[in-house]
């Protein structure tokens, strides 16, 4: 009986230690007055503000998104070029938004990856990881075409 007694003690000690530390994991519910829960992305461009966007007017890929991003010019630290910053305004899609084909933060991530492009080197460029010639379908070849394919809107494997 004493040996019970001490086990359901332990079990409700660990319970009541478990609880306090997800308690304390836990983060405070989102205020509707806060900025939208959508993470800034970022690439430094090698170019003054002034340059980035002339008279107000953001690089095409960007611009081409219109009112579902917020975009923020500031200098870079040391005096390094230009941050240029975008997020969604409208927050991250949920996780079972991501499973599709479309994930607009990806869309984000293209358009300032080709703004850095086109406003460095005045296109975009593009290279095509494909190697020439046939190769045989392998398990491990089949894998990489796979993840080579879902890459492609992310960049370059």
């Amino acid at each position: 009986m004493k040996v019970i007694t001490k086990l359901t003690a332990a079990a409700v000690g660990v319970g009541v230690v478990i609880r306090q530390v997800s308690r304390s994991r836990a983060r405070p519910a989102a205020d509707a007055s806060r900025e939208p829960a959508s993470r800034w992305r970022a690439v430094t461009v090698n170019k003054p503000a002034s340059e980035v966007a002339p008279d107000g007017v953001l690089p095409p890929p960007l611009a081409e998104l219109g009112d579902a991003v917020e975009v923020r010019i500031t200098a870079a630290p040391d005096g390094k070029g230009t941050e240029l910053a975008a997020r969604l305004r409208d927050g991250e899609p949920p996780a079972t938004a991501r499973l599709g084909d479309r994930d607009r933060r990806q869309d984000v991530r293209s358009a300032l990856r080709r703004s850095k492009q086109l406003l460095e080197v005045g296109e975009v460029l593009r290279l095509d990881p494909q190697p020439a010639g046939h190769r045989p379908p392998t398990p491990a070849g089949k894998a990489l075409d796979a993840i080579t394919r879902r890459a492609g809107r992310e960049g370059v494997l």
